[in-house]
């Protein structure tokens, strides 16, 4: 399959945040992802969609050191993700090398991951006084503070199996934030939840939006997509099949792949 495009929107004057260049992946004998080109400016959200086993979530992955790439070469900022350059010759880097770069990256996936036997708070508090060594005073302050922008201020005390699921994703935003990443990816993050809950996790991805985070949200939620992406990329076998503003392609998709993906969806 072909890549095209329909014209990614940019923004003038500054450099990428997140530059993909040719990246492949490949497990075992399935190549998974097959020569991605993708960028993605400060302050956007890049919405990411596509079948069951296109790719997407591999991509994220790569992007967050969960899964090493093949071939090509990923960047966040002047950071090459995984490895450094010297003398033209790529090196993987130190295991402590790679943690620094993820804290950079916060990471909200399809299931909450949070640690069951503590609070909301405590899970949120647990990455900054772990990793960035903050004071508890600090991380709790901040951590409260989160809380309230996600909506919960009032659950700090409750635990996971306290919560519902849209709940519980809220909090799994907030830890991420707690970090203060550059950029946050967002792996199908409503997919698990029961219908009436996805709406107050979206209205948490929306303020992200609009308080500038760059954010990649790989998503079935074409709403979403329309109303608070920047650009819209539709995968399929592991390529990118299409992508350009979201709001023509969902309307006017130039690929027959794409128009039958979406004939589906909505």
């Amino acid at each position: 399959m072909t890549t095209t495009a329909t014209g990614t929107p940019g923004r003038a004057g500054t450099d990428p945040l997140v530059r993909i260049e040719g990246v492949h992946k490949f497990f075992g004998e399935h190549h998974v992802l097959r020569g991605i080109d993708m960028t993605v400016q400060p302050g956007e959200v890049s919405v990411i969609i596509g079948p069951s086993g296109s790719g997407k979530s591999t991509l994220l992955r790569c992007i967050n050191l969960l899964e090493t790439i093949s071939a090509g070469r990923i960047q966040v900022r002047e950071d090459l993700i995984g490895y450094k350059e010297v003398n033209g010759r790529l090196h993987d880097l130190s295991t402590k090398a790679i943690a620094n770069q993820r804290r950079e990256i916060g990471m909200v996936f399809q299931r909450f991951n949070l640690f069951p036997h503590k609070t909301a708070l405590a899970n949120i508090m647990e990455a900054p006084t772990q990793v960035k060594r903050k004071s508890k005073t600090a991380a709790r302050t901040a951590a409260l503070e989160l809380l309230d922008r996600v909506g919960l201020a009032e659950r700090a005390n409750h635990y996971p199996s306290q919560l519902s699921g849209g709940q519980q994703q809220r909090v799994a935003i907030a830890r991420a934030l707690a970090m203060e990443p550059e950029l946050m990816l967002f792996d199908e993050p409503t997919s698990a939840l029961d219908p009436e809950l996805v709406g107050d996790v979206l209205n948490v991805m929306k303020d992200l939006a609009k308080s500038g985070m760059t954010m990649i949200v790989v998503t079935h939620e074409i709403g979403f997509a329309r109303e608070v992406g920047d650009t819209l990329t539709f995968m399929d076998g592991g390529v990118v099949v299409e992508t350009g503003n979201p709001r023509q392609i969902i309307a006017n998709p130039q690929h027959a792949r794409t128009k039958e993906f979406l004939s589906r969806v909505l």
